[in-house]
């Protein structure tokens, strides 16, 4: 779908104007709290499969030393982290992460952490943000690039109402939606407006058939006083409300926060308007699934990488080496790219998904799509279209990054580029073409047979793999597998 990226034409440009004065130390960010007058803090981090955890002390509590010494936790209690023999951890706040939580009533500082062994004193190598870190100095060790750039398009399902339930004896959902088609009959309490998206028809109409204008806006000013900068919101193909809010780029570890913040921003508000946020992949049956099509870019100082001015879609020999890692280890990839079972029902061939392992300009049936709106050098860039915001952006940034340098490093050449209808193949012709995994189960198996890549500059630990697929097999495939699903009693029960 159209995006941020794409109205913009000097997307990935270093900002050189002048920002609002930058918190960099402890000193600063208790002071930050004081002015303020806020009377709590709250320290957050992130667990294994990417959810936010936190929690909070009053503002008296924060100190320098604290930043300096860590507050403990129980790392036994946290999914993918320490086991209950080892459990004592330490979270070590970052002090330019703070901001006045937006989803707070009470006047509260907002604090990004990291996680360390309160033994060595060293960061933990299962904290997905510390991963990250290492994926950024990684890269300027390489002598490749100074710096990444990461654009996501994250998208989103606003609803009105939500149940499921699943048990030894029954399992459902029902999902509703005002702005659902399904619901242009409906003769209830309140009276029926009519003007509903027609379905697959949610991309761009104005209001009143695009009735969460006033929403996306609101959380459009709630990230931007999070210090999270927003580019442009619509609605999204998906009828039944269906969103897209696009931030401006940055760095990995930065772009990873903001979209920590960006979730955390959007479930509270839709709460605060009694809705129902959900990031799944493929929430609803028959329509378009949520994706998350990330930009990247690699930059010298001033110099975009990936732009070559004689090159196909203006595209340098190293963005193009790039793409072939990309597509290479995009088997493995989607292990932390499309990380759950639900992300499968999205990636379906013959539909909108990009199941395709190749690369185009324009083609949106690829996996690797270069945007052609501009011909500005610092435009340049390529969008992954694979993945979904269920993944841990972190983890999924970081593989993404380290698959790309190993494309450069080996000058994995992408082949051809895929410039034509790719759902219009003949059937030997459409054999030919590799596509992501069928299944989360898949996936996994592939990144179990190829994981090297990411064990550059020690960015991966093998602890942090086979964590990974474990928690997912155990506690994702397995759950899934074992339990009959509700279409099967339509399909099977008189047999």
């Amino acid at each position: 779908m159209l995006a941020t990226k794409e109205l913009t034409t000097e997307a990935h440009v270093p900002s050189n104007g002048k920002e609002p004065k930058s918190i960099t130390t402890p000193r600063e960010a208790i002071e930050f709290a004081r002015s303020l007058g806020l009377r709590i803090v709250d320290f957050k981090f992130v667990d294994l499969p990417g959810t936010w955890q936190h929690f909070s002390a009053p503002i008296e509590e924060l100190s320098e030393s604290l930043f300096a010494e860590g507050i403990g936790f129980d790392g036994s209690s946290i999914r993918g982290f320490q086991a209950i023999h080892e459990s004592d951890m330490l979270l070590m706040p970052d002090a330019s992460s703070a901001v006045v939580d937006p989803a707070c009533s009470v006047p509260t500082l907002s604090l990004t952490c990291s996680v360390f062994d309160p033994i060595t004193r060293r960061p933990y190598s299962r904290d997905p943000r510390h991963i990250a870190q290492k994926a950024e100095a990684y890269l300027k060790q390489t002598g490749i690039a100074d710096v990444s750039y990461w654009g996501p398009e994250a998208e989103f399902f606003v609803f009105d109402n939500i149940r499921f339930d699943q048990n030894q004896y029954s399992g459902y959902y029902f999902i509703d939606s005002d702005e659902g088609v399904w619901n242009s009959g409906q003769d209830g309490a309140k009276p029926n407006l009519g003007h509903r998206p027609r379905w697959k028809e949610g991309y761009f109409p104005v209001a009143p058939a695009d009735t969460l204008q006033d929403f996306r806006s609101e959380v459009v000013l709630k990230l931007a006083e999070a210090g999270v900068p927003v580019e442009v919101h619509h609605h999204e193909v998906g009828g039944a409300g269906q969103c897209e809010i696009d931030m401006r780029f940055d760095g990995l570890v930065n772009m990873a926060d903001h979209l920590m913040m960006y979730k955390y921003v959007i479930k509270n508000v839709a709460r605060a308007h009694c809705k129902t946020v959900t990031f799944m992949p493929k929430p609803i049956f028959g329509d378009n699934g949520s994706g998350m099509h990330v930009h990247q870019s690699l930059w010298n100082g001033e110099s975009n990488l990936f732009f070559d001015k004689n090159g196909y879609a203006l595209l340098s020999e190293t963005a193009r080496y790039y793409i072939g890692g990309l597509l290479k280890h995009s088997p493995a990839l989607m292990a932390f790219c499309a990380p759950t079972t639900n992300s499968y029902r999205r990636l379906v061939p013959g539909f909108e998904a990009p199941v395709n392992l190749v690369y185009s300009r324009r083609n949106r049936s690829a996996a690797v799509r270069i945007p052609m709106y501009s011909d500005n050098p610092k435009s340049k860039r390529i969008e992954y279209r694979c993945p979904d915001a269920s993944s841990n952006p972190y983890l999924a940034f970081s593989a993404l990054l380290l698959a790309g340098l190993d494309g450069i490093k080996n000058t994995i050449d992408p082949g051809e580029a895929a410039d034509y209808d790719l759902y219009d193949l003949e059937p030997e012709e459409a054999a030919r073409i590799e596509q992501v995994p069928g299944s989360l189960s898949e996936a996994l198996a592939a990144l179990e047979s190829d994981h090297e890549f990411l064990y550059a500059g020690d960015v991966f630990t093998p602890d942090v793999i086979e964590t990974w697929i474990e928690y997912k097999r155990t506690k994702e495939v397995d759950p899934i597998r074992l339990r009959p699903h509700p279409y099967e009693f339509y399909l099977y029960y008189d047999a």
